[in-house]
């Protein structure tokens, strides 16, 4: 027989197995880790192929978000430029300055008498065509870092300028130095005037100018031939052209059009390599370039993935660790908890990933549908409320990803806020949710407030799309009704397999039609009646110090199940019949007595009944002692003059002792009801007394050392039982005499 710390008969099933197990812990959290990650990196870390270059490729490759085109964009940005037209500037030259200086000087050495006229010729075809060039040099280094034209401007301009000089005929030299000064003085101001016109327009090649410039000459006031010709020469020497060819120019507008020149992208979804199609250089450089090649991918993605997914982990393990804990010898959240939660989270996200699959980018709003809530509605029932809470965040950061179909950014808001809005609403919607029509209610209050941030949302967007906001609140106001449908038929599942009471649960058991009730209540009404009292009694003062109440109180209803095996050996069934127990060792008494623990745990087994409330029936007497029956032994030993063969721990209860606080409030709640019960007139004092008592020696019997009740919760407990006691016995409780009449009906 197991022993506890006392040495007396304690409960193998208190040893550590799989559910403490720290390695097993360590286990789930490294479980949970791997589900976050294997659901979120999918969507976070780019697919790659294995692919050569000059293969076939043996799938198809899709985008999988927009990739930028690098090499097309190139191609378009320089197809762009091309399609720019050269840029052409007007540059101020002046051909009549160039026609004065040329007359300024004929003025001056057809005067020189000194200078024979063979001289002058010679002078004139070597001065005159120089003074063109002279002209060009002296305007560049004049406007040269002014800023108003550029120095390649200036460049092409003398380059231009000087390819398309006019060269004057060596006949037009001869007649130069026989001109008057009359003849040059008239010949002057019509050769500058003509110059002046033609080149007041823009002209690229200055060809063009020099073929009108005889029919201006001819139509003016000239009317010697000679004088008519040596003008028509020197006026097309000083023609020249005044609109050149701007290289910084047009290259600020290639630029330009490069910058402006969209970008090529290959939009998500559509085929990049086609299967069966040949892997060429241009397509081997696109697949590298997005990231997509198997042996050439990043890790970095890969990282952030889980590091994310750790982060998950870190949030949720943080807040249960401080919230009730997650290790020692009674944590909030042992391994069984850690395993449902994991099952839960699991069925959430595998939920999420079948919704997404129906999504486009066409029909993103098909997320909606998602009954994202059924994770939450499940912890809020199962587990803690406070947890779930925690996991609506996690809901909700895992959803904007998951249902986000704009692969160009990480998070899709819109769903995480819609996730967010459903799970709180669930959540309190269901809380402490005592029948099965509480979580429908939940599910509708869920519809309502997700069609609800829904159409928030969709009124805040920049268009409106009647249809698109239509589809997406009905899909919303669906998803809590979905929801409630799910979580209704999931619950049981985790009942059973992890033997969980839920408020739903318990409420169920405590229905009188339960065939062990029934059983109960049939073959040992005044045990039933006893269990019920016990069970107004622990569940007031379960209350009292924020215990499980309506635990104990169901728990109450099946702790003496036992007693239906052997009724007539309880004395609460013993009407009108001698008591057994008179007549039999008191040995086999003790063993009677302490067999309906034992024997109720049996039953309750087969009844599938979970385990919270075998242990209320197997540890409400912890190893209490039975005083009376081992008084009667050393009495009849006495009488027999034999020593006795036994010890007092001989006539123990097997224990275990309370392991939680609601069977310890329900072994002191059996105790005190069967006490009361005993006393035929009890008083307040009386009553008050028997209630210490009683706890005072539990307390010193050490049957609360195993459970975590203080002396402050042990001290209301005693007075919520008091008051209790007198609201159930009112009519039969005696009162000090000073009390008035009127104040003993009160």
């Amino acid at each position: 027989m197991n022993r506890n710390k006392d040495n007396r008969p304690g409960y193998s099933s208190r040893t550590t197995g799989w559910k403490q197990s720290a390695g097993v812990r360590y286990a789930l959290l490294f479980l949970f880790m791997l589900l976050f990650y294997f659901n979120l990196s999918p969507y976070l870390v780019p697919q790659t192929y294995d692919v050569k270059k000059g293969a076939v490729s043996e799938k198809t490759i899709e985008a999988p978000k927009p990739i930028f085109d690098e090499k097309a964009t190139l191609q378009a940005q320089e197809k762009a430029a091309e399609a720019v037209e050269p840029s052409y500037t007007y540059v101020a030259l002046r051909g009549d300055q160039l026609m004065d200086q040329i007359f300024a000087r004929m003025d001056q050495l057809n005067l020189d008498d000194g200078v024979s006229t063979a001289d002058k010729i010679e002078i004139y075809r070597n001065e005159i065509p120089g003074k063109y060039d002279e002209y060009l040099d002296r305007f560049a280094k004049s406007n040269h870092g002014l800023g108003t034209y550029n120095d390649s401007l200036l460049e092409e301009m003398l380059r231009t300028a000087k390819e398309q000089r006019y060269t004057v005929p060596e006949e037009t030299f001869y007649k130069l130095p026989k001109l008057s000064q009359e003849q040059l003085a008239d010949m002057r101001s019509i050769a500058m005037e003509v110059v002046r016109k033609l080149m007041s327009e823009q002209l690229r090649d200055a060809e063009t100018a020099r073929t009108r410039v005889a029919e201006l000459i001819n139509a003016s006031s000239l009317s010697n031939r000679s004088a008519r010709e040596v003008v028509q020469e020197l006026a097309r020497y000083a023609i020249m052209p005044n609109k050149f060819y701007d290289k910084e120019e047009t290259n600020n507008a290639k630029a330009a059009a490069r910058e402006q020149a969209q970008r090529v992208e290959i939009a998500e979804g559509d085929v990049i390599v086609a299967k069966g199609e040949l892997i060429t250089a241009e397509k081997y450089e696109l697949l590298e370039n997005a990231g997509l090649l198997q042996d050439k991918r990043s890790y970095w993605p890969q990282l952030g993935a889980f590091l994310l997914a750790l982060l998950f982990v870190v949030v949720l393990f943080s807040y249960m660790a401080q919230s009730g804990g997650i290790s020692g010898s009674k944590p909030k959240f042992g391994n069984p908890q850690l395993l449902m939660l994991l099952l839960i989270f699991f069925i959430n996200l595998t939920i999420m990933q079948i919704v997404s699959l129906a999504q486009t980018s066409a029909t993103s709003y098909v997320g909606y549908v998602a009954p994202v809530a059924t994770g939450t509605m499940l912890i809020a029932l199962l587990l803690d409320m406070n947890v779930a809470i925690v996991g609506s965040f996690l809901f909700a950061i895992a959803g904007s990803i998951i249902f986000n179909v704009n692969r160009a950014q990480i998070f899709d808001f819109n769903f995480g806020f819609v996730i967010a809005v459903v799970s709180f609403s669930a959540i309190f919607a269901v809380h402490r949710a005592s029948q099965r029509s509480t979580i429908l209610k939940a599910g509708i209050m869920a519809s309502l407030f997700g069609a609800v941030s829904v159409l928030a949302i969709q009124l805040l967007g920049e268009k409106i799309d009647q249809t698109e906001l239509i589809y997406a609140a009905g899909f919303a106001f669906a998803s809590g009704l979905i929801t409630a449908v799910l979580v209704i038929g999931i619950v049981p599942f985790f009942e059973v397999t992890f033997g969980i009471l839920s408020a739903l649960k318990l409420i169920e058991l405590s229905s009188p039609n339960h065939p062990l009730l029934r059983k109960l209540l049939t073959e040992t009404p005044g045990t039933y009646h006893h269990s019920v009292m016990v069970g107004n009694l622990s569940e007031a003062a379960a209350e009292s110090i924020g215990a499980d109440g309506l635990l104990c109180r169901v728990g109450s209803f099946y702790h003496d199940i036992g007693k239906t095996k052997r009724p007539n050996y309880f004395i609460e069934n013993q009407t009108n019949i001698e008591n057994p127990h008179d007549s039999i060792e008191p040995k086999l008494s003790k063993s009677i007595i302490v067999a309906h623990a034992r024997d109720g745990v049996e039953m309750l087994r087969g009844y599938n009944i979970p385990k919270p409330i075998r242990d209320i029936a197997e540890q409400h007497h912890g190893t209490t002692f039975l005083k009376y029956f081992y008084h009667k032994a050393l009495k009849q030993a006495e009488e027999h003059g034999v020593e006795a063969d036994f010890t007092a721990d001989d006539f123990r209860y097997p224990g275990p002792k309370a392991q939680s606080k609601e069977a310890a409030i329900v072994g002191i709640a059996d105790c005190v009801e069967a006490a009361v019960r005993s006393l035929r007139q009890p008083t307040v004092e009386q009553i008050e007394t028997m209630i210490h008592k009683i706890i005072k020696d539990r307390l010193d019997d050490h049957q609360f050392n195993e459970c975590d009740l203080t002396m402050k919760e042990l001290d209301k407990i005693a007075q919520t039982l008091k008051e209790a006691v007198i609201g159930i016995f009112h009519s039969r409780i005696e009162y000090p005499e000073d009390v008035k009449p009127k104040e003993r009906l009160a």
